[in-house]
């Protein structure tokens, strides 16, 4: 616990790193009493090291983007910033790959990559705030998770700060790096629980020369008639990037056209996406309606939906949560013309979309606090009725203690236990952040 005696120590002990004493209260919770920011990898392990020998717990943040996504404590002692540990550190663009810093932004790494026609092949949500060390630690993705793949198929190397404050490091900076056991997988997803992120290597891919997006509105809500076109896509010979069914309240927003609408978007050289986007045209179903966007409205139309889904940084007037889902890729479908149901009986908006080669589906909820929680519960009755999960990405923190982020404990959960219990025998790094209540 911080007190007033353990405060003077820390400002006398940090003298060159920046702390903040804020008490102040916020709604999403996973704050601190004390906040310090780092900006060197030794001034983390310090930061660790000291809070482990003192029993200090220690919340980490990025950007903040995911600080509604678990935690069922208000404040840990320390809350540690990577606001200022931020950078690119080498980047070899004949390799095509990338170091950099946790705490830098999606998009600030987008930027510097630029000129050389490069890119980062996620696609996380809010990537102007969002930083890669949250974006792994979350696995966090978008639509572009078809084409693109996760976190976990693109990080080739980690640098982490384990809770004593020893520094590890896993994989390597080059792609063919089969050596030993992938430990990255170890860490990304954890949601910071096995340690702090320090650096990431990531690969690279080449900025595509075109790119479109198709929307083809379905004027009768017939899932078979979806599921059907959507099986002859997969079917093709054609690869799109994303390939994404909106519900109508999503769609509405997006593209003015409240129906189910199925995302189809390619990105290549432009005679490909130009012979790719004429292989939709011919087998889009009858009694739909077809629309594209081109490079610049693309652009922009991601723009918009990267932005569109509440977060830790958005101020909305009334309550939002976010659900991801995971089912098999078909029943996507089912999840969203379920979730329009479920939406009706709660009382509350339903604003969707589901990958239909990924099977991933994000739902935002708004509404009152107790409407919400009962279209939560309903939303992951279905989920689990076909087979799937649903956890909680986003939630006021007085709502999490009434519903369990992430469902269920599954028969697998001791070992999540034994690998926490090994690392951070102290339980310092991001209590009850993770799965089970780790």
């Amino acid at each position: 616990m911080i007190t007033d005696a353990s405060l003077t120590e820390l400002k006398a002990h940090f003298k060159e790193i920046q702390i903040s004493d804020d008490d102040q209260y916020h709604p999403l919770g996973n704050s601190g009493k004390v906040t310090i920011f780092p900006k060197s990898e030794q001034e983390i392990s310090t930061v660790l090291a000291y809070a482990n020998t003192n029993k200090h717990s220690v919340f980490i943040m990025g950007g903040g983007t995911k600080r509604g996504y678990g935690g069922q404590l208000e404040k840990a002692d320390i809350l540690l910033s990577l606001a200022q540990y931020t950078g690119i550190v080498e980047h070899n663009p004949g390799d095509m790959t990338i170091t950099v810093k946790a705490g830098t932004s999606f998009q600030e790494i987008q930027t510097y990559l630029a000129p050389y026609k490069q890119k980062i092949p996620l696609d996380p949500y809010n990537p102007k705030h969002a930083t890669i060390g949250g974006i792994v630690s979350a696995n966090d993705s978008g639509p572009k998770r078809l084409g693109y793949g996760a976190a976990r198929d693109n990080v080739i190397g980690l640098r982490m700060v384990y809770p004593d404050g020893m520094l590890i490091r896993s994989g390597g900076k080059v792609v063919k790096n089969v050596a030993g056991y992938d430990m990255n997988k170890l860490f990304i997803g954890a949601m910071g629980t096995l340690g702090v992120i320090s650096e990431v290597t990531v690969k690279l891919r080449p900025i595509a020369k075109y790119e479109s997006i198709l929307f083809v509105s379905f004027s009768e809500r017939n899932i078979e008639e979806i599921r059907a076109f959507a099986a002859k896509v997969l079917d093709s010979m054609i690869e799109p990037i994303s390939l994404e069914i909106l519900n109508p309240s999503l769609a509405g927003k997006l593209t003015n056209t409240n129906q189910f609408t199925m995302l189809i978007s390619f990105d290549d050289v432009k005679s490909s996406v130009h012979y790719q986007v004429n292989v939709i045209r011919s087998i889009v179903p009858d009694k739909t309606t077809l629309r594209s966007l081109t490079q610049n409205e693309a652009t922009s139309f991601w723009d918009n939906f990267y932005h569109q889904q509440p977060n830790g940084l958005t101020n909305e007037t009334t309550t939002a949560a976010v659900l991801k889902i995971g089912v098999v890729n078909m029943d996507a479908i089912k999840i969203l013309k379920e979730a329009e149901l479920i939406a009706d009986a709660c009382h509350v908006s339903i604003e969707a979309h589901g990958g239909l080669g990924t099977g991933i589906c994000n739902v935002s909820i708004r509404g009152a606090n107790e409407d919400i929680l009962s279209a939560i519960q309903q939303i992951r009755k279905s989920a689990m009725n076909h087979g799937g999960y649903a956890i909680i990405k986003h939630l006021p923190f007085s709502l999490r203690s009434e519903i369990n982020v992430w469902g269920e404990r599954t028969a697998s959960h001791f070992l999540y236990e034994g690998i926490k219990q090994k690392i951070d025998p102290n339980t310092v790094l991001n209590k009850n952040r993770y799965v089970g209540g780790i």
